[in-house]
């Protein structure tokens, strides 16, 4: 989710700064729901169960370039099928890898949105310096819908979803820093972590609203958008809520967000919560347990510049 959240911007800056020019975009059917919103795509595109029928569909549109922000094998074979001028995102895997398994970092710490537009830097397409986009429908319920005892009221939006348990803060932590907020604490995520989300509400009862498993994503998005403050963990939700310039604090276990790119992007006032070890980042994308077995990447945030951040303006 978070590749495709951070290729908005290019195609707003294709779209606003070359207006006649049709963009076209492919993707995964699961992640159609990220991109049918969105004013500046003319036509979206599904890959289909076989390649060939997808080139073929591609072909029948007779584009005038290619810009591959995915670099991978699929992409590639569609780029050389399509047989049309190109433009490629880098993705430095070897440096990657160099930063992983030797410590060795040569990566510098650009935003996944600036290395996604040197790929179109060729058609004269610049950073217009503003953050991601994400499109609601019109027919999304609204706040007073989603929580009708609460709309009306400040509340913090704790994202406590992530696909994998290192970038997950323990609940005995997310219980000690929600006790120490002082205004209401929404959870959001997914069925993944209902059981994490039942743990906390039920030692937080007069604090916490679950509604974690509970509500759709675009319906996490609203409760997102209208929040006061939001906390999230390295997920998509998170990534999504900085296309509302919200005081955004992000919490980091196992990943960083400096590898792939992906700190909070022009939000105005973000803080980023994260432990400096030898064994940290021990992955990209996150893993099931820790490999060392102490999980400090989490357990040794300091809860303390958390609520310092989030208290003060």
């Amino acid at each position: 989710m978070g590749d495709i959240i951070y290729t908005s911007p290019i195609i707003r800056c294709l779209k606003q700064q070359l207006p006649n020019a049709e963009i076209h975009y492919l993707t995964k059917s699961n992640f159609k729901f990220l991109l049918d919103y969105n004013p500046y795509i003319t036509q979206l595109h599904l890959l289909k169960p076989k390649l060939r029928d997808t080139i073929k569909e591609l072909k029948a549109e007779r584009f005038d370039y290619v810009i591959d922000l995915h670099n991978s094998l699929r992409s590639t074979l569609v780029k050389i099928q399509l047989g049309i001028k190109s433009s490629t995102y880098k993705k430095e895997r070897f440096k990657k890898w160099l930063a992983l398994k030797a410590r060795i970092n040569l990566i510098k710490p650009d935003h996944l949105v600036d290395r996604y537009l040197k790929a179109v830097e060729f058609l004269g397409v610049i950073n217009d310096g503003k953050p991601i986009n994400y499109f609601l429908p019109e027919n999304t319920p609204s706040l007073p819908e989603i929580i009708p005892d609460y709309y009306a009221k400040p509340y913090i939006a704790f994202i406590i979803g992530a696909t994998h348990f290192t970038k997950r803060m323990p609940n005995e932590k997310v219980i000690s820093l929600c006790k120490r907020i002082e205004l209401p604490v929404i959870l959001l995520g997914g069925e993944d972590v209902k059981t994490n989300a039942a743990v906390i509400s039920e030692a937080l009862p007069n604090k916490i609203i679950n509604l974690v498993g509970q509500i759709s994503l675009n319906e996490s998005v609203t409760v997102v958008k209208n929040a006061a403050q939001v906390i999230g963990f390295d997920t998509g939700l998170t990534h999504i809520s900085e296309a509302f310039n919200k005081k955004l604090t992000t919490i980091w276990g196992s990943t960083i967000p400096e590898l792939l790119g992906v700190q909070p992007y022009q939000v105005m006032k973000h803080y980023e919560a994260g432990v400096t070890l030898s064994c940290r980042p021990c992955s990209k994308f996150g893993l099931s347990a820790c490999p060392k077995g102490h999980f400090k990447c989490m357990k040794d945030i300091n809860e303390d510049l958390i609520i310092d951040f989030i208290a003060h303006e």
